[in-house]
């Protein structure tokens, strides 16, 4: 029993950490860097909120998103194009991010009252095909910040690194 309680406990673990798998493959200072990361991103996306307000449009903050972060020393890709590699077939514009921040953080942006359950899906499809760790939906929609971020983690991140390579 107690055998069975510490195997689950552990795949507790990877499912809701799964920078601690960042952390494998880029070196033990890379889960704290994407931590900080997320961190930094959420800081700027509360500032936008509070500054602006609800109601505009995604592109709007994405913009100005985008400014803030790069302000922070942070490289930022708007709207990049992402290949699709499906069975040997390649689809070059299969999906556009809004953001990828450092190369190691996606960031999807919506502008909407509420967000649907198939909006973080299309996150967590978006993470698994980019091969990365963690994303961040952040919708500006909502009158308050906090109920509009919701961070998306990748349970099979690592597991199909060519979909990645097809990507960049």
């Amino acid at each position: 029993m107690q055998r069975r309680t510490a195997k689950l406990a552990a795949l507790w673990l990877v499912r809701i950490v799964p920078a601690a798998h960042y952390a494998v493959m880029y070196g033990s200072n890379a889960s704290a860097d994407l931590e900080a990361l997320v961190t930094t991103v959420i800081d700027c996306g509360y500032k936008l909120h509070v500054d602006l307000g609800p109601g505009l449009l995604e592109s709007v903050y994405e913009a100005i998103l985008c400014h803030m972060l790069e302000q922070r020393g942070m490289q930022v890709e708007r709207q990049k194009a992402i290949p699709i590699v499906w069975h040997g077939m390649v689809l070059n514009e299969g999906f556009r991010a809004d953001l990828i921040v450092n190369n190691a953080l996606l960031v999807e942006i919506k502008s909407l009252e509420r967000c649907a359950p198939v909006h973080g899906k299309q996150v967590l499809t978006y993470l698994r095909l980019l091969s990365m760790p963690l994303g961040l939906l952040l919708n500006f929609g909502g009158a308050t910040f906090r109920e509009g971020v919701r961070r998306i983690a990748n349970d099979y991140y690592g597991l199909r690194p060519q979909s990645r390579q097809a990507a960049e």
